[in-house]
């Protein structure tokens, strides 16, 4: 039965990161999808009850799912609880996707260089640097899924088995619900231990806005079809099981992996 996922609950399994937040530079990675929403609902109350402030902002691309009224509608709710999402427009627009077989990947580029050239000219401090992002944990079995199937390849070139080990560090940093890098900065993730379902209910249960218009290569992404079966089934998943499974089965990385990499390599090629 989906349950979802109060706050009182939130706040204990994460209090022992919150309560540093006070003398932090937080940067919140918001999209307006329903993960991101429940984060910017979670953060707004924590930030009142450890009191620290944080920033909430979009990279708006594709332009299709951030028209003009929806970024208005979104913000007018968000403003009202003390925080304004600030939209960051891309110089793309969406006619770079014309012809593009893998559009998801172009989109996760533009937005990536987005999120570098925010962060260059806006951090004044890494050492003092939060960065909130939001994934859930059927993401993670999503990850998890594909590379259980990425081990049972059979004969590969060198440069597929390279692409495969970057693919398995990008996606497995966000197994972690905290990162503190050696440069300073952390990498927090609120919502990995959480199933979709729950996300879904507690959202909706608090009326919190989001993106209305689906984007329109949504389909083409495997963990989106691959979350469709799990709501259909029913199906929730254990984090502490999912760890436990891929530190066994699929040679999970230790967190100094990431934490050991300068900055330039983390946030350039794994985050």
């Amino acid at each position: 039965m989906t349950i979802g996922i109060d706050y009182s609950q939130w706040k204990l399994e994460h209090g022992s990161i919150l309560k540093d937040f006070s003398q932090k530079e937080i940067f919140f990675l918001f999209s307006a999808g329903k993960d991101s929403s429940l984060t910017m609902h979670f953060m707004v109350k924590a930030a009142e009850e450890f009191g620290f402030a944080f920033q909430a902002h979009v990279g708006a691309f594709p332009v299709h799912r951030y028209t003009s009224r929806e970024k208005e509608r979104i913000s007018s709710y968000w403003t009202k609880r003390g925080i304004r999402p600030v939209w960051h427009a891309s110089t793309e627009t969406d006619s770079i996707f014309d012809g593009k077989e893998k559009p998801c990947l172009t989109c996760q580029l533009i937005r990536k260089n987005m999120l570098h050239g925010f962060l260059s000219k806006n951090v004044m401090d890494w050492k003092n640097l939060v960065v909130v992002t939001s994934y859930s944990l059927w993401d993670l079995v999503s990850y998890a899924m594909e590379q259980t199937l990425t081990n049972l390849q059979g004969e590969i070139s060198e440069a597929q088995r390279k692409a495969n080990e970057r693919r398995k560090l990008e996606t497995m940093q966000r197994f972690h619900t905290y990162l503190k890098m050696n440069d300073g900065y952390a990498v927090f993730r609120p919502l990995v231990r959480y199933n979709g379902t729950d996300i879904e209910y507690e959202v909706e249960k608090n009326h919190i806005p989001t993106l209305a218009t689906p984007c329109r290569f949504g389909d083409q992404r495997p963990k989106r079809a691959l979350e469709n079966y799990y709501k259909q089934l029913g199906t929730g998943f254990d984090y502490n099981q999912l760890l436990e499974y891929a530190r066994q089965s699929l040679s999970f990385p230790d967190d100094a992996t990431w934490t050991a990499m300068g900055r330039k390599e983390y946030l350039g090629k794994y985050f």
